[in-house]
């Protein structure tokens, strides 16, 4: 197998198991995973609102996800772990699910898109972006976009840092989709600048420094 066909399996891999977790762990408000190889196998992290759940009763669940991992997917030796999302209003997958909730509960689309990045912008995000799109109010398909704050696209900030999820829900006009992206709080940019304060006594103090290095300086 080439290494363009090897990224290509692995990445249709992870999307499925993303998909089966999704569906598996609903209650327990999924949030995402990350999927790592180790040298002893597979480290799979599961994000999640209530850990209990998705550990269950003695590692019930948990165990189950592992033998479902290894059977239907065939992951290798996978060692799961739990981690709680502290702000699920800054998890991309747990806003969209959001989202698409409430399109099934019937509450018009704008709604749903302006409160839940209200949501988004309180908890602390330095932006935010939500695309509703499918048979919103026509028979024909299109789009709608709710931004706020700074969300760049492109470059190593957008890459490292922006968080990206996407859910689709059946509704009687149609599948509608739901994207979702944020910039978290702690994202750092190289064109932002830090200024950092000093004390009167500090400054002083550097400056008779600088003078008696100077001085020495001379004498040599």
């Amino acid at each position: 197998m080439s290494a363009v066909k090897h990224f290509i399996s692995d990445a249709k891999k992870k999307v499925a198991i993303d998909e089966f977790l999704s569906k598996k762990l609903e209650k327990a408000g999924y949030g995402g995973v990350e999927i790592s190889r180790t040298p002893l196998g597979t480290h799979v992290v599961i994000y999640a609102m209530r850990p209990g759940l998705v550990i269950g009763r003695g590692g019930e669940t948990i165990r189950e996800l592992a033998k479902d991992l290894e059977e239907k997917f065939g992951v290798e030796n996978p060692q799961i772990s739990v981690s709680e999302i502290e702000v699920p209003e800054l998890n991309a997958y747990v806003v969209a699910s959001r989202i698409a909730a409430a399109l099934q509960r019937g509450v018009h689309f704008r709604r749903a898109g302006f409160w839940a990045l209200n949501q988004i912008m309180e908890a602390g995000a330095l932006g935010a972006e939500i695309i509703i799109s499918g048979k919103l109010r026509t028979e024909r398909a299109r789009y709608e976009k709710f931004k706020s704050g700074y969300l760049p696209k492109c470059g190593d900030p957008a890459m490292k840092y922006m968080r990206k999820a996407e859910v689709h829900v059946q509704l009687k006009p149609g599948i509608f989709g739901v994207k979702v992206r944020i910039m978290p709080p702690e994202a750092k940019f190289p064109d932002k600048l830090q200024i950092v304060e000093t004390s009167v006594q500090e400054a002083t103090g550097n400056e008779s420094s600088e003078k008696t290095e100077l001085k020495r300086e001379g004498a040599e």
